[in-house]
């Protein structure tokens, strides 16, 4: 067997040797093979035995596995030639080597991904091309879960994540073979960071399932196929939270599907790392097309956020829909004259909605503004509200304000209390008034940051902090402040009442909180 010879052939790059030299030694050893075959045949003709064809005779494993090898080289060679590369795969996949060939069938991989590579070098990417390499070489069994395996995913990934057939070379790959290394990001030489193989992947099938329109406006979506996938994106969403983009495509899956609820659940968390981002603005838009008014605050914050103009155009659009319903003309026309802006220096196609409204009285007479970002600062946050509604809202009282710090003091129980700042929800507050608010903060009295925050009426909320008081005043001899059985008072409202001991007074009193002593009291207010 001209195992050796065949070695020494291929490390001298003498290939056409080497497989001429392994083919002859393949031929013969099948040839012998189909002779046995045959030889038994007649014997059981002979003796009037049936002849049972349980399996055909092999030739010797080595004579495949050397072929194969030489094969291998002369893939590595062809990757620069698609028609050559495509004509070896063939003749391996005739080879019928065994599956469990493991070190042929890993290493593989890497003559298919530099074939891959050579396509997706070009200048653009010949997706007829990339087709079919993925035909030649998906029923081959290449070995699973390997380092080299993830490099032919990497390869095919760049060259179909445009193609329809995605969503097939994936299933075919699939995800469960992801190294642990694969959910880890990447360096680039620069030192610029790389999205995670198995992040992109995840991201790429969710992309791909979304709703398509045809040109004829008809809807493609494979509902059964996006239900199927949900459970493993969540997980991802779960187990990586590190990852940005799968729990946006969660979302607009879930969207799709019409889960509103769950998308918002499950959206949140990514949304409140990407807020400066439009386009989750307009995610939100589409969980709220029952609330006018969201959908309305949702692209006031979306067209807030500073983006490129040429990303914002088709937002704008709708916006200006918006404003045009509300009679806001002087905003409507910002807003065509910013995207009609945006598409000419673009080479675009201005809309013909677009160039209907140009041509309307209402726009000729409305003035036009550098932008409306002033305008949509007034219903911001209400759309910022909407990244707080995992947070439980919960009412508290105003126990005392710093107009000049914008500072407020409140009080929600005698265990939680302590001051945050007021002005980017309300212009004017007053001690006494009830707000429903949702917040954070850390210990007793200390400071919370407000998320949400409107005034309301509730009568019974506040009678638990505010009591009517009538009684005689009591000043201690030598001090500014007094009493009213328990409520004290300030000397601050001594002076303002010109209270004396002894004097009838009635008012309000609210409960406060005695930092000195560490207990609840109430003050006269």
């Amino acid at each position: 067997m001209p195992t050796k010879e065949i070695k020494e052939l291929r490390k001298a790059g003498k290939l056409d040797e080497a497989y001429t030299m392994a083919k002859a030694e393949l031929e013969v050893e099948m040839s012998n093979a189909l002779a046995k075959q045959n030889k038994r045949k007649e014997e059981c003709k002979q003796l009037n035995l049936i002849y049972l064809e349980l399996k055909a005779d092999q030739p010797n494993i080595w004579c495949k596995r050397n072929l194969s090898w030489v094969l291998y080289d002369q893939l590595g060679i062809a990757t620069s030639n698609l028609t050559d590369f495509l004509l070896k795969i063939k003749e391996v996949k005739e080879l019928d080597l065994p599956e469990d060939e493991e070190m042929f069938w890993d290493n593989i991989s890497i003559v298919i991904a530099k074939a891959v590579r050579n396509i997706t070098g070009k200048e653009s990417i010949d997706l007829t091309h990339m087709h079919q390499l993925f035909d030649a070489i998906k029923e081959l069994p290449i070995k699973k879960k390997t380092n080299w395996y993830s490099v032919l995913f990497k390869a095919f990934h760049k060259g179909l994540k445009e193609s329809y057939r995605y969503l097939e070379f994936a299933d075919w790959w699939n995800f469960a073979n992801f190294m642990p290394e694969d959910f880890e990001k990447s360096k680039m030489p620069d030192g610029k960071e790389v999205m995670a193989l198995a992040e992109q992947g995840y991201t790429c099938y969710a992309k791909h399932l979304l709703p398509k329109q045809t040109p004829h406006g008809d809807t493609i979506f494979n509902k059964e196929k996006a239900e199927a996938f949900l459970p493993e994106l969540s997980k991802i969403v779960e187990e990586y939270p590190k990852f940005q983009w799968p729990a946006y495509f969660n979302a607009k899956l879930l969207l799709a599907l019409g889960d509103k609820d769950n998308m918002l659940k499950k959206f949140l968390p990514f949304a409140k790392k990407k807020r400066n981002d439009f386009w989750v603005w307009e995610t939100f838009a589409e969980a709220f097309t029952n609330d006018p008014d969201k959908v309305f605050a949702c692209y006031c914050k979306a067209l807030s956020c500073g983006s490129p103009e040429e990303m914002l155009v088709s937002l704008r659009q709708k916006m200006a829909r918006i404003l045009i319903s509300k009679n806001h003309c002087n905003e409507a026309r910002t807003e065509i004259d910013l995207l009609v802006h945006a598409k000419t220096k673009k080479g675009s196609t201005i809309p013909a909605e677009v160039t209907n409204w140009q041509a309307q009285d209402w726009y000729k007479k409305a003035s036009v503004n550098k932008s409306n970002v002033d305008f949509y600062k007034n219903f911001v946050p209400t759309a910022e509200a909407l990244l707080y509604t995992d947070v439980q809202e919960e009412k508290i009282i105003v126990e005392f304000v710093n107009t000049d710090k914008k500072m407020l003091n409140f009080i929600a129980s005698e265990s939680k209390f302590g001051f945050l700042k007021y002005d980017r929800f309300l212009s004017k507050v007053n001690m006494g008034d009830v707000l429903r608010v949702r917040f954070e903060g850390g210990s007793k009295g200390a400071i919370y940051h407000l998320y949400t925050a409107i005034k309301v009426n509730d009568d019974d909320f506040k009678k638990q902090f505010i009591k009517e008081v009538s009684g005689k005043v009591k000043i201690p001899p030598g001090k500014s402040f007094g009493f009213i059985d328990d409520v004290f008072i300030h000397s601050s409202l001594i002076k303002k009442y010109n209270l004396s001991d002894g004097t009838q007074f009635k008012g309000q009193a609210m409960k406060s909180y005695n930092q000195e002593k560490m207990h609840w009291g109430w003050k006269l207010v």
